[in-house]
């Protein structure tokens, strides 16, 4: 595995494998690895010849500097992960790489985000935006993985490959979840053992709402007030948003007709929080 930190120098890097016929899968992150990283670094090693994996953390997407300067880098640990799992780039840039002295380019996919994490995070998504169509620029992927635990982003991130005609495959994989139903995330390490198992409402909550679909129950405001009663009963857990919209759209449904997706955000403690899942109907409705 190469480690590399220059923009020069991975240019060169992926010149070299695009003149030698290798397709290349990239997995964009901020670090902290865990399992779910790790499942789309293994996944782009089966699909293409080479994997390029960025850690970069982004300061444009982050609401508040306390929560930039406390974000963890573990590079040392991470980049055992990413050689163990198959890649064969890590390219690992600073912030003045990626944005230099007066930079003033910004993307925005403004439909898609301006509902939910756009609303309550303001000029985050456009901040990933950014950052995904620069490293998409540098990388020149042939598929491009992200996780659906971040359903919005991943769902704007292929609004914007189509928009902006980057002739790249977005794969879109399963959320990888912990033994007890927690979606992984890099967040999970701040929760107490008292706090992740309060965290499970969410997940049962995913769970409720996919149970009273199968039931016949359609109507977004019933399922939505039962989701809401269980993320209440866990008195640790506050929720901040929780929705049932179209998979394509993200905007909110009356009704679910054969696919709905449901978002949830919510506060455990002084750790932010978030999961989806679908639902299916049986029948159309």
């Amino acid at each position: 595995m190469k480690l590399i930190r220059s923009i020069q120098a991975l240019r060169r890097e992926i010149s070299r494998l695009r003149k030698n016929g290798k397709t290349i899968g990239f997995v964009p992150t901020m670090g902290a690895l865990h399992e779910g990283h790790l499942s789309l670094i293994r996944r782009a090693r089966r699909d293409t010849d080479q994997v390029v994996v960025s850690i970069f953390v982004n300061p444009t997407q982050f609401n508040q500097k306390k929560d930039l300067l406390g974000y963890p880098r573990r590079l040392r640990s991470d980049s055992v992960l990413c050689q163990k799992a198959g890649t064969a780039i890590l390219f690992v840039p600073d912030a003045r790489s990626i944005y230099p002295e007066n930079f003033q380019t910004h993307v925005a996919v403004e439909q898609l985000g301006r509902r939910w994490e756009g609303q309550f995070r303001p000029g985050h998504f456009q901040g990933v935006a950014t950052v995904v169509t620069k490293l998409f620029n540098l990388v020149e992927p042939t598929i491009a993985y992200f996780g659906q635990k971040d359903a919005q982003q991943a769902r704007i991130i292929q609004q914007l490959a189509e928009d902006l005609n980057f002739d790249i495959r977005v794969k879109v994989l399963p959320t990888i979840r912990e033994k007890s139903g927690l979606a992984m995330s890099s967040r999970n390490k701040r929760l107490s053992e008292k706090q992740k198992t309060g965290a499970l409402v969410l997940v049962n909550a995913l769970r409720e709402a996919g149970r009273l679909v199968q039931l016949n129950e359609v109507r977004s405001s019933v399922i939505l007030a039962r989701v809401n009663r269980l993320i209440r009963s866990a008195g640790q857990v506050r929720s901040e948003y929780s929705a049932i919209v179209d998979p394509a759209t993200l905007e909110p449904v009356s009704r679910v007709r054969t696919t709905a997706l449901v978002l949830l955000a919510a506060w455990v403690g002084s750790v932010r929080l978030i999961d989806c899942g679908f639902i299916h109907t049986k029948r159309k409705n």
